[in-house]
Formats: structure tokens, C-alpha cells, sequence
């Protein structure tokens, strides 16, 4: 359990370079699922077959992180870059990161800024943005740091994997390595009549591309996206601003981005927590101002799909150093499988 969730997380997969996740999950699948497929846009479709007239189910899960990208090298060899999905510049400064390279190998490199000591009272009480930033990777000049990287080459931040106590893990990429991770195990555990498509999705984090792609070509019955959600248990957080918290079980999402996102049907939601209530498995309501999943681009395609959000609670969520409960991946593993064995 916890070395799969740890080669989950260390794989880089930058939006639009998801290739390795997917080698990941195709080799955990390949003895499960009747078909394995990589489509036109990059997911991954691992197809458990069932009875023709049951439903057809699809479990999403997106393989993509935040990252950069390189833009610029300027004359003496540092780095501009474009931020890859929602970044918060105040955790860019000073962090490490790897390049991976288009031309060689991979690339460590430094993002860097005007020193404090050369700053103004004014300038050390502000944000520094990302534009403001750079990245040093040892070149002597321009000429010197093509021969290393390119423009559009992508970038991962480094970050080790970490067990805390309590069954708690540290790591890069929890969003949404540990929807990856849960939608694995949900494709090995399901005994049921129903046609499950298991979807490593790509690009979620710029714009749910692959959910919209896959969801329109395979034209399920009913779906549910694995994703994570902001975990409101530590400081700085009011609990009516976050109330979902690690250790109670996933979040059963009802509406995100205050509806702009996700409403789940009622028929889902009810669905959801009938298979918690009657297996004792833990599980906690959810009603999100913030941000969204694949189940929203999922549920406006075609005449519409049925669709159902279950989310990890995570902690700092976009950054190096996420933590989640492995009791609470399990817990989404065990809802998830009883809700499809009950259809």
C-alpha cells in the first residue's frame, strides 16, 4: 500500500506530460482489466467488462500536478518560467526543482530572486511574484543552458516522501496521486455485474481537458471523480471555512465552486451515503466555495452524466509538502466498492 502511493507521488506528471503515472497505474492494472487503452489526448482507460445490460461506470481519477514550464533563458543562462495550474507564488522561492529535459537529461535547479539584503523595507513586506523569479541551473551563459534544457521543457519540484505518525503521509503530487491510488485499488477490490471503466485523466488542473475527452467517448451511465479536498485542521483555517478534516473519512462532495462547479443529483448522494451508513465506513458531508474536479466537466457531457465527487481530505494542497491519511484513501477505497457492488 504505502510503496505504491510513494512511487505515485515521486512520478513527475506535470499537466499534458502524464506518460509515467500512467505506466504506474497500466502496470497495476494490467492483470485486472480486460483492456488497456491510452486515447487521442493522453488518458488512460483501463476497461473491466461486465454484463451488456448493466451500467457502465467510470471512476476518473486525474494523473496531472502543478509544475512549470520553461519560457526564457536570457543571455547569461537563467531561466524565466510559466506556472503549470493554481500556484501560489509565496511557496515558489527557494524551492528546488527538477527540468526534464527534452535534450538530455534531467536538470536540478534553484528558483531565485533579488537577495533581502538588497531590498527596500517596502519591497521585504511583499509577495514576490513569479515573473520577478528565476531559475539557476550552473549555466555559464545562454548558449551553455540550451545544451541542458529547452523552451517548453516542464518542471517538478523536488520533494521527498514522508510516513508521519497516525498513518499519515508527506509529498509532492497528493493531488491527486492518492485519486490515482484509490482508483487502482477500486478496480482490483469491485466484484459487480456493471461495466467499470477505470481513467487516469490528464490536464485536469488546467481546465479538466482529459475528463471532458474521455467522458464523451466512453458515455457512462454513472461516474464518480477521486480527487482530493482542503483539509481544515490546522492553523489559520476556520472550521466554517474548511470543516472536512483528515481522519473522518473522505468527503462526499455536494456542491463545489458554490455550484459553479458540481450539484450532485440527489440519486447520487443518497447512493453514497447509503454505502456508508450501512458498512460503517466514514465519510463527511462537503459544500465547497473553492475550487472543482473532473466531475464537473464529467456530468455536462452529453445529455448529461450522473456523477458523484469523492475527495481525500489533504493538507496545503498545491505545494511540495501535502499530507493525507492513508486511513482516509482507504476509507474512499471501501465507499466507492460497496456503492458500485450495490448497483
Amino acid at each position: 500500500m504505502m510503496e505504491l502511493m510513494k512511487e505515485l507521488c515521486l512520478a513527475p506528471g506535470v499537466s499534458g506530460c502524464e506518460d509515467q503515472v500512467a505506466e504506474i497505474i497500466s502496470r497495476e492494472l494490467k492483470d485486472v482489466a480486460d483492456t488497456i487503452e491510452t486515447d487521442s489526448m493522453g488518458n488512460l482507460i483501463a476497461t473491466k467488462k461486465g454484463d451488456k445490460k448493466a451500467p457502465k461506470v467510470m471512476l476518473a481519477a486525474h494523473m496531472d500536478e502543478i509544475g512549470l514550464m520553461v519560457r526564457y533563458i536570457d543571455d547569461k543562462g537563467y531561466i524565466k518560467f510559466s506556472t503549470i495550474g493554481g500556484i501560489n507564488d509565496q511557496m515558489l522561492m527557494n524551492q528546488t526543482v527538477t527540468i526534464h529535459s527534452s535534450v538530455g537529461e534531467d536538470v536540478i535547479g534553484v528558483i531565485g530572486s533579488k537577495p533581502p539584503h538588497v531590498t527596500t523595507p517596502e519591497e521585504r513586506k511583499k509577495v514576490v511574484k513569479f515573473d520577478d523569479m528565476f531559475i539557476d541551473i550552473g549555466a555559464k551563459d545562454k548558449e551553455d543552458a540550451e545544451k541542458m534544457v529547452k523552451i517548453g521543457d516542464v518542471m517538478t519540484f523536488n520533494s521527498i516522501f514522508a510516513q508521519y505518525p497516525n498513518n499519515l503521509v508527506m509529498g509532492k503530487a497528493i493531488d491527486n496521486r492518492a485519486g490515482c491510488y484509490v482508483m487502482i485499488e477500486v478496480m482490483k477490490r469491485i466484484d459487480t455485474r456493471a461495466t467499470v471503466y477505470g481513467v487516469g485523466t490528464v490536464q485536469e488542473e488546467v481546465g479538466l481537458k482529459g475528463a471532458k475527452t474521455a467522458s464523451f467517448k466512453l458515455n457512462p451511465d454513472l461516474a464518480f471523480a477521486l480527487d482530493v479536498t482542503l483539509s481544515g485542521d490546522h492553523p489559520g483555517i476556520k472550521p466554517e471555512e474548511a470543516p472536512v478534516v483528515i481522519g473522518k473519512g473522505p468527503a462526499v462532495i455536494l456542491a463545489d465552486a458554490s455550484g459553479r462547479g458540481i450539484l450532485t443529483q440527489k440519486s447520487v448522494k443518497d447512493m453514497l451515503i447509503k454505502a456508508g451508513d450501512d458498512n460503517d465506513i466514514p465519510y463527511q458531508l462537503e459544500v465547497s466555495d473553492g475550487g472543482t474536479t473532473d466531475g464537473t466537466a464529467i456530468h455536462l457531457t452529453r445529455e448529461g452524466i450522473p456523477t458523484g465527487v469523492l475527495s481525500v481530505p489533504t493538507r496545503y494542497i498545491h505545494t511540495p509538502v501535502s499530507v493525507c491519511s492513508m486511513d482516509d484513501v482507504e476509507s474512499t477505497i471501501q465507499l466507492i466498492v460497496k456503492a458500485i457492488n450495490d448497483l
